[in-house]
């Protein structure tokens, strides 16, 4: 089935709006875990590290999971997808409001909420991308704000509700808040061809089933015939000469109408077996083939140095680049800073500067004379300068700049989408997107666990962050090694897609 041409508007912004509220409302909480986190170290009196898996864990589930994800969007839809996880974030936030202890928030808002927010996410990005192409870096630009937003709004909030009602009335209100997606997803239309039904499998994966089928199905099925006429008439031929012990006799007895009809079921009976097997015989095969396509595809990727260095950078940013978001209310308790002196609290500044910069990069991804590549190349290196100096950093001013930088760099999330656009193609965009989200996931499910292990060992997070910039500037500086090439040239190294009219000229034929 062929989409209809990216449209760059109509109802395009519909979609930008729901996506951006659905972000919104789904990731608010986990990327404002860090005024839970604080709670949670009082409550359970575990250590940090420990402690922060159930934040990383939130961040890191859905981004792991996201092959499977990105699975679920290409075969039910986005809209099914949203509706479905919307009631996976909503309930998983509130049974974290039942919590007795760190093990069970692990399940409960690690996992649970941690794969709805995944799956939510790629179902925006995907939707999002079908509808615009010469506008797509500003439209990926707005929606992702919103979660940037929500970060903003609900640090400020979960520390008001917490104060009111307590840690678990909290999380009960948040999980309330978590059930207007189910709307915003309802709203989620597919860009679908109007003259084209929606079939249960592409044109692409009929046409090896319509060839092995038509090719060899009259040989095969009478081939299948013929063995199981022999093996069962030798069967009938032994049971009646033992019971007459005459040839004769078996020969009249066929010769009886009753016989004969019982003759005709098994004939009937022998032809349904052999189409039944021999329609397993033609699954398994069609199985086979799209899982080695599936291989294939993923060989094919990793052949592109571009997008294997697009992996590590990913990995790497979000070992380094996401502890901040989670842990800069507890460095800036840990810096002796008192807590008059919070204005705004950290994380909402992070927030605020992380929408402003995904609205930028997201702006400036769709001018010509920019390179989308080498722009990312510079969001890594600068927030890796900005970690390596958060140590220096021992007041409420210098920790709320250096939140302000690190809230705008980590916005590059926005055109991060449209780098791998450009980098496979609209085509594999799925495909690729989901194992970059992987190792993404990776990442930040390791992330803020180390930066804790580090100041349980030396009580301090000096280490932490020196290890963390390290980290991203590493990314950084691999991916400008391999993206030295000029964009042309990688573009003329994919293999190009079969043009669809071949494809159903091809299954006509037949």
């Amino acid at each position: 089935m062929e989409m209809k041409k990216s449209p760059d508007g109509g109802w395009g912004w519909v979609i930008v709006l729901v996506s951006f509220f659905t972000q919104f409302l789904c990731y608010g909480s986990p990327i404002a875990v860090g005024v839970l986190y604080l709670e949670w170290l009082d409550a359970f009196g575990e250590g940090k590290g420990k402690t922060a898996w159930v934040g990383s864990l939130a961040s890191g589930v859905g981004l792991l999971a996201s092959p499977v994800c990105s699975l679920c969007v290409s075969s039910f839809g986005a809209r099914p997808v949203a509706i479905f996880s919307g009631f996976m974030v909503a309930g998983g936030l509130m049974l974290s409001g039942f919590a007795p202890n760190i093990y069970f928030l692990f399940f409960s808002y690690g996992i649970v909420v941690g794969l709805g927010c995944g799956l939510l996410y790629t179902a925006t990005v995907t939707i999002t991308c079908q509808y615009f192409d010469s506008r797509r870096g500003l439209a990926l630009g707005l929606i992702s704000t919103g979660s940037s937003v929500g970060l903003f709004i609900y640090a400020a909030l979960q520390k008001l509700l917490i104060e009111f009602y307590g840690l678990d009335g909290c999380l009960l209100i948040v999980g309330a808040l978590a059930l207007n997606i189910l709307p915003c997803g309802s709203l989620m239309r597919p860009l679908r061809s109007s003259d084209c039904p929606l079939p249960e499998k592409t044109a692409l994966e009929n046409v090896p089933d319509r060839y092995s089928i038509y090719n060899e199905k009259e040989k095969n099925l009478e081939e299948s015939i013929n063995i199981l006429e022999k093996s069962y008439g030798g069967e009938e031929t032994c049971r009646s000469t033992l019971a007459n012990g005459d040839w004769k006799q078996d020969s009249l007895l066929r010769q009886n109408p009753a016989s004969t009809a019982h003759t005709k079921e098994t004939e009937t009976y022998k032809k349904k077996v052999a189409e039944q097997t021999y329609f397993c015989k033609q699954l398994a095969k069609r199985k086979w083939q799209l899982y080695k396509n599936y291989c294939g595809e993923t060989v094919a990727l990793f052949k592109n140095k571009v997008f294997s260095a697009l992996f590590i950078a990913i990995f790497l940013f979000d070992v380094g680049g996401f502890p901040p978001s989670l842990l800069m209310e507890d460095v800036a308790r840990s810096s002796n800073v008192k807590e008059e002196e919070f204005i705004v609290p950290l994380i909402s500044i992070i927030g605020i500067m992380t929408a402003v910069g995904k609205l930028l990069l997201g702006i400036l991804a769709d001018f010509k004379w920019i390179n989308t590549l080498y722009l990312y190349i510079a969001t890594l290196i600068l927030m890796g300068l900005a970690l390596c100096a958060i140590p220096f950093a021992k007041s409420y001013v210098m920790l709320a700049i250096l939140s302000g930088i690190l809230g705008f760099l980590t916005g590059n999330w926005s055109i991060f989408p449209y780098v791998t656009t450009k980098t496979v193609g609209i085509e594999k965009l799925a495909h690729a997107y989901g194992i970059l989200m992987f190792f993404a996931g990776l990442g930040n499910s390791l992330g803020p666990p180390i930066v804790g292990w580090f100041y349980d060992w030396t009580q301090t997070y000096d280490i932490a962050f020196f290890f963390s910039g390290f980290c991203v500037l590493l990314g950084g500086f691999i991916l400008l090694l391999a993206s030295l090439s000029p964009w042309e040239t990688r573009k003329k190294q994919l293999p190009k897609p079969a043009p669809a009219a071949f494809v159903y000229k091809v299954a006509s034929n037949v």
